[in-house]
């Protein structure tokens, strides 16, 4: 193979040096603004991402295409999308790019020093609130040169276009783009306060739950929490009629707590309400399977350091947290009779 690229004089051959030569004036930046447009599919917001003008942006691709001598993307005024050359080009480009970004932030994490720079969060906010949240000053204090961007929200965030690092994520993870690593599982309990109890006592079975007050939870989507057993080894799905409905769920857990009716509630939030007798679970013959907790990042290359300090605290903090209810059915039942 040499001998086709090297002349009888050792040195590279006009072929060669021809290639060399193209490849030199097609520029990297213009490289980069492609791989750019590509990923979001929207000339502005690959601006954004590059930190220039979309004007800046659209010379760079018709200088690229230019070089090239091709169409890279088809455009309308609501739509970007890559062409068939350009999907060529863009699959050929994207392990080049990712080795140069790759060997730059690894040549930046050998200068040595402590980590540095923001970290973009998002989590679901019961957990947010709860259990990231109050970690924060303690990862701080032993890197604080990395400033936390933390955002709350019960809808999935976009780890492109929000420009998310690492997202907690409750229940299951269906995206193939997304590493998701359990932290601990997700337990539902079905619960009600002591006082509660005394008045109404507890249902015993799905059939007893219209006969209580219901308190739901609301989606950022608006849709309705659908409580969830599982029966028989099937899943069984409760629309409750709700007396009390929040978007909040520590606003459903405070309801409980108050003694306004009863809600299927997360593990983490309720296990030391239960420990402490505040809260007494029901029904846990019929609860569902475990969805878990997930700690979600896009990729394992071109990680900074940060990030991976990050993602090793957490796991390791959160893990040590006592947010895992071991309810005994027994211990249930002795509870409801000692309540009434």
């Amino acid at each position: 193979m040499e001998s086709t690229m090297r002349n009888h004089s050792g040195f590279p051959s006009e072929e060669v040096m021809d290639t060399l030569s193209a490849g030199f004036t097609t520029s990297y930046a213009a490289v980069m603004t492609f791989i750019a447009v590509a990923k979001e599919e929207s000339f502005a917001k690959a601006g954004d991402r590059l930190g220039i003008g979309r004007s800046s942006v659209s010379r760079n691709i018709q200088k690229l295409e230019q070089q090239l001598g091709t169409k890279l993307f088809s455009r309308t005024t609501r739509s970007v999308g890559l062409t068939a050359e350009g999907e060529i080009f863009y699959e050929s480009c994207k392990p080049g790019i990712d080795g140069i970004l790759n060997a730059i932030e690894r040549m930046r994490d050998l200068r040595g020093g402590p980590p540095r720079g923001l970290l973009r969060i998002s989590s679901t906010v019961g957990f947010g609130r709860k259990v990231v949240a109050p970690l924060l000053s303690r990862f701080r204090g032993l890197y604080p040169e990395v400033s936390i961007d933390l955002m709350l929200c019960d809808s999935p965030a976009n780890f492109t276009s929000d420009g998310i690092d690492i997202a907690f994520r409750n229940g299951r993870v269906d995206d193939s783009q997304i590493i998701a690593r359990r932290i601990i599982p997700m337990h539902m309990l079905l619960c009600a306060s002591p006082e509660y109890v005394l008045e109404n006592g507890l249902p015993m079975k799905i059939e007893d739950l219209p006969r209580h007050r219901a308190i739901n939870f609301r989606f950022s989507s608006g849709r309705i929490y659908e409580w969830e057993f599982r029966v028989a080894g099937e899943l069984i799905k409760h629309a409750p009629s709700a007396h009390l409905t929040f978007n909040d769920a520590d606003l459903v857990l405070n309801a409980v707590l108050d003694g306004q009716g009863i809600a299927q509630v997360a593990g983490y939030q309720a296990c030391d309400h239960i420990a402490r007798g505040r809260l007494i679970s029901c029904m846990d013959q019929y609860a569902p399977d475990d969805r878990s907790h997930f700690l979600c990042y896009l990729s394992k290359q071109h990680m900074p350091s940060r990030m991976r300090l990050f993602i090793d605290f957490m796991l390791e903090q959160i893990r040590m947290l006592n947010l895992q209810c071991a309810v005994d059915d027994t211990a249930t039942s002795t509870s409801h009779r000692s309540a009434q």
